[in-house]
């Protein structure tokens, strides 16, 4: 199999430089999240946005709908976009427009974004009444169109339900597990070990609240949790999911997490006198950055085909196995 380089979360403030920048760091896809609070007339008008992306600058990027388009974007040497929601805020109330979204391009969906929504439990609540009644009809749509369920954002009991629901393998795009680093978003083991025994993802985020030691974090460190995690679950349910939101004024990062629900500033993760854009490890300021993590994750002791699994294999098979 050819090796694949794949970040399964961005949210960048898109633009030529950064569609070449991935070109320059290999990837063959990336994950964009293309929705945090919109609803579906909003989400359709970003869809739009990103046609004209794709009519501008199709000699970098495409729209990716199947594994196929990684293998397509491999042999082009461009960069296939997949889509996905941070929340389930463009379905409304209307189980109907899951397959609207669905073939508007979404290819992942979170059933919550930090608070309680119509489908689950986000984790900043301080009550986890799991997947709804709602939750379970979604989440059984979404499995026959193949729309995989994200619970990155999402509680605890509400990702075990999910986990149990669902009759697809789900996946936790970007987050790290809570023994490195207990931010109120990173996993359990439990819920982790879960994770890779119903065959789901983990895409390990290098967004910096996430991180031990924030913006300090350390290549080392951050490799080192890598090579624990893969102990935990296995190294084949373990990929990148960066969370990069480079190039972005600060406005945006208080519309994610304020969204519409909220006439006050919620400060969400990090220090709460600072809702500002945490800024990038050295050594992943973008995805240029994956040379550095091929190079860490080998001085930790991984084998080539294990880094090479890691950095975007692992993920080109879960893409796979969403079509079967």
């Amino acid at each position: 199999m050819k090796n694949y380089r794949i970040d399964n979360l961005q949210y960048c403030n898109w633009s030529e430089e950064i569609f070449r920048i991935n070109n320059e760091a290999k990837l063959d896809a990336i994950h964009v999240t293309v929705a945090y609070h919109e609803n579906f007339d909003e989400v359709k008008k970003n869809f739009k946005i990103w046609d004209k992306y794709f009519k501008d600058f199709k000699s970098l990027i495409f729209k990716g709908k199947t594994f196929k388009d990684i293998e397509k974007a491999k042999e082009d040497k461009k960069t296939a976009i997949f889509f996905g929601f941070q929340n389930c805020s463009p379905i409304e109330d209307n189980i109907n427009l899951v397959e609207k979204v669905y073939d508007l391009g979404a290819r992942f969906m979170q059933l919550t974004y930090n608070n309680q929504s119509l489908l689950a439990t986000g984790c900043y609540e301080k009550n986890d009444s799991g997947v709804t009644r709602m939750g379970k009809e979604v989440i059984k749509e979404m499995n026959r169109l193949g729309l995989v369920v994200d619970m990155s954002h999402s509680a605890e009991k509400s990702t075990f339900d999910a986990i149990e629901i669902s009759t697809k393998p789900i996946a936790i795009t970007h987050a790290n597990p809570s023994f490195w680093f207990g931010a109120k978003r990173n996993k359990s083991n439990e819920l982790l070990r879960t994770l890779a025994a119903s065959k789901g993802m983990l895409g390990l985020s290098l967004y910096p609240h996430h991180l031990k030691d924030r913006s300090n974090c350390t290549l080392n460190s951050f490799c080192e949790m890598t090579a624990k995690t893969a102990e935990l679950m296995g190294v084949q349910h373990i990929g990148i999911g960066s969370d990069l939101c480079i190039g972005h004024p600060n406005s945006v990062v208080e519309w994610m997490r304020n969204g519409k629900w909220t006439k006050t500033k919620d400060f969400g993760e990090g220090s709460s006198s600072n809702p500002n854009f945490p800024e990038q490890p050295t050594w992943f300021k973008d995805a240029r950055g994956f040379k550095n993590l091929e190079e860490g994750l080998k001085k930790v002791g991984f084998q080539e085909t294990e880094v090479n699994d890691i950095l975007g294999n692992n993920w080109y098979n879960f893409y796979r196995g969403i079509n079967n």
